[in-house]
């Protein structure tokens, strides 16, 4: 299915990254992870993001 999903990005013309940022949970400890793809013109934008 990531196959299909990276063809049809690419296909938009436009250059895109995936970016997966990890958060530790204060009660648990436990890391948690969450997936984003946005065009890289975006990528300092997402990530300044808290």
């Amino acid at each position: 299915m990531a196959k299909k999903v990276v063809a049809t990005l690419q296909a938009a013309g436009k250059e895109y990254a995936k970016i997966i940022r990890m958060k530790k949970s204060e009660k648990t400890g436990a890391y948690s992870f969450t997936e984003s793809i946005v065009p890289n013109d975006r990528i300092q934008e997402v990530l300044n993001k808290r």
